[in-house]
């Protein structure tokens, strides 16, 4: 017999997501699923005839979580259009900002958003806190990876945080857990199946351990993301200019945005990333995945196993365009590419680069709207390229239930608010993982060249992580356990990387270079008539690209590929499922009335639905209020089927 299962909302995410999936109570195996973003985006209508200069401080407004990652996307897109190449300052400074935010954002969603899936804190109260103090040493001298860039700057003697292991300090957490949990209000412990047997893989020491070090990052990730508040004027949502950066930079003057002093707290804050990924996040992450992976949970790997896409990350200097191709010129990390059926085996995997002629090829990169709740002008069959998107609204409710008290939603219909983005007709997986599958498949088949040092440090936690899972990395990596475990090693990436252009920012104001921005084609009387543009960026959950059409100095078109549209898109009646529906497809549930497993692998892609727009008149009066979500806690609901 088969169940039907539904989660909506699922929690600890950003955004709103309802998954249902079809479970085999015998075989515990998902025989379908579906994936739908209940909330409508909208900003691409917001807009529509605004100045294109502004575009970054409107869109970015998408998400209060990643922020700067659409403000970044945004203006290389503008700068793309109108043809503008920023200083050298403001290229490494909008580099340290993104790798900023990708150091804080990951650390946040494995311990805040994703640890919960994994660790307990009802089971940390049977736990020895003497036996936790010696564990906290073991699994911090077993699992940590000491992997640094190399030549960059030591500027702190030792590291400022460091994991407590003191019997007396894990008493005194499991005695707050304790009062926590007996007062009947587990508060942010809340909405979870804590008797799920997936709790009993770890000992209770485990879980104690990785309780505590929630509470630490609680307070520890805000002092994080102090260089958006230097650079940017304030976090979240950090100003930027198009042409560059906004922070004039004076050694002399004590009040300028960027100074000596505020240069010094930059450095603090990336010393302190380094450190708390290093001695926190990576060990934990590694103990809890190790304990997985002997259990044999290898499951969960979906689109990871059969297409993964990526676009590069870091220019190391300036850059003249994207559509030009001198993006990919000079990358950090040269993940530009796309990597095909590396479930068979690295020797099997295909890889095809991704260019610069590939953003000028309308049919490359396209969107479909088959099963999204969207219509296009022509058919909804139809394949448009982000230059060509349309954002045309049109809500069919769901197949039994009504159109705001949803029970089952029409697989063969329209289901999700979310498109369905495609490369040469293709669904793909972006994020982390896809990062190191390409970086990884390249260097295996002799395409890599010599690495960067990035790239190198890559190859080199994957090879350390197949040594402590002693498993090939084309094996683990296209797992839930690979997901979480890639993103942890690209935050240990981004941490080094933080540091990498933070010296190169100092050395270039040391030779006496203090330029910010370029504003040479500032004037709408510079530009062309008609231009178009896209920005790419790898942002923490993955591939990130925004698309604008400029007419007449005003924007005609603005779409937004995100990462989540790739991950979480409804599925494609020619390219099958999505990254989520395909991961929900190849996991196994043990008790379809707690389906545990399910929204753990979908939190292992760090979801960031779209958020919902409010629009209003010159009047300042709200026009309307389109409310799709049905509920408004979570639930699960199952039945026969």
């Amino acid at each position: 017999m088969a169940q039907h299962i539904v989660v909506d909302p699922v929690t600890r995410i950003e955004g709103h997501l309802r998954v249902e999936a079809t479970v085999d109570e015998a075989s515990g195996k998902v025989t379908d699923a579906l994936s739908s973003g209940t909330a409508w985006r909208g900003l691409e209508l917001v807009m529509k005839d605004r100045d294109p200069r502004d575009a970054w401080a409107y869109i970015q407004r998408i998400c209060g979580v990643c922020t700067t990652a659409h403000a970044l996307a945004s203006l290389r897109a503008v700068e793309d259009a109108l043809g503008i190449t920023i200083p050298k300052n403001a290229n490494y400074i909008r580099n340290i900002m993104a790798a900023t935010l990708t150091v804080q954002d990951h650390i946040v969603h494995f311990y805040h958003l994703h640890a919960l899936d994994w660790i307990s804190p009802v089971e940390a109260l049977s736990a020895d806190p003497i036996a936790t103090a010696n564990l906290q040493n073991t699994v911090l001298n077993a699992y940590k990876l000491p992997f640094r860039a190399p030549g960059v700057s030591s500027t702190e003697a030792y590291d400022h945080a460091f994991p407590a292991a003191t019997p007396q300090y894990f008493a005194e957490i499991q005695g707050k857990v304790k009062a926590i949990v007996e007062s009947g209000q587990l508060g942010i412990f809340s909405a979870n199946w804590w008797d799920h047997p997936d709790y009993k893989l770890l000992p209770p020491e485990v879980h104690l351990m990785a309780v505590a070090h929630y509470l630490e990052m609680l307070d520890k990730q805000r002092e994080l993301v102090t260089p958006h508040v230097i650079f940017g004027g304030k976090n979240p949502h950090p100003h930027y200019v198009v042409g560059g950066m906004p922070c004039s930079i004076s050694m002399d003057d004590g009040n300028a945005p960027v100074n000596t002093a505020r240069l010094d707290i930059v450095d603090r804050a990336i010393n302190l990333g380094r450190t708390l990924v290093n001695n926190y996040y990576l060990p934990d992450l590694l103990a809890i995945g190790a304990a997985y992976v002997k259990a044999g949970r290898v499951d969960g790997g979906g689109m990871a196993k059969k297409c993964v896409l990526a676009y590069g990350a870091y220019p190391i200097e300036p850059f003249s365009g994207t559509t030009n191709g001198d993006f990919f010129k000079n990358l950090l990390v040269r993940c530009n590419g796309v990597v095909e059926n590396f479930g068979q085996g690295v020797a099997n995997a295909k890889f095809t680069e991704i260019n610069g002629e590939d953003m000028q090829d309308s049919s490359v990169f396209t969107e479909s709207v088959e099963h999204s709740w969207y219509e296009y002008s022509g058919s909804d069959s139809d394949e448009l390229n982000p230059w060509d998107g349309q954002t045309k609204p049109k809500y069919t409710g769901p197949k039994v239930g009504t159109a705001t008290e949803w029970q089952e939603l029409n697989e063969s219909g329209k289901y999700s608010w979310l498109k369905t983005p495609k490369w040469h007709g293709k669904l793909a997986e972006v994020g982390p993982l896809a990062r190191y599958i390409v970086i990884y498949t390249k260097a295996q088949k002799g395409l890599l060249g010599e690495p960067t040092w990035a790239e190198k440090m890559m190859l080199d936690q994957i090879d350390a992580v197949s040594k402590v899972l002693n498993l090939a990395p084309d094996v683990w990596l296209p797992t839930m356990v690979g997901r979480t475990a890639a993103r942890g090693l690209d935050c240990q990436l981004n941490a080094e990387i933080n540091k990498f252009f933070f010296d190169k920012l100092i050395a270039n104001i040391k030779s006496g270079d203090t330029k910010v921005a370029n504003s040479e084609k500032w004037d709408p009387s510079t530009w062309p008539k008609t231009a178009k543009g896209v920005g790419l960026y790898e942002a923490p959950r993955g591939g990130l690209s925004h698309w604008i059409v400029i007419k007449d100095g005003k924007t005609d078109n603005y779409q937004c590929v995100v990462p989540t549209t790739w991950n979480a898109c409804p599925r494609d009646d020619k390219a099958g499922h999505g990254a989520y529906e395909m991961a929900m497809m190849e996991t196994q549930v043990k008790d379809p009335s707690k389906p545990l497993e399910i929204v753990k692998v979908i939190r292992s892609f760090d979801p960031c639905m779209a958020c919902a727009t409010h629009m209003f008149n010159t009047e300042g009066e709200k026009i309307s209020v389109i409310t799709t979500d049905p509920y408004s806690g979570t639930h699960v609901e199952t039945g026969d089927k």
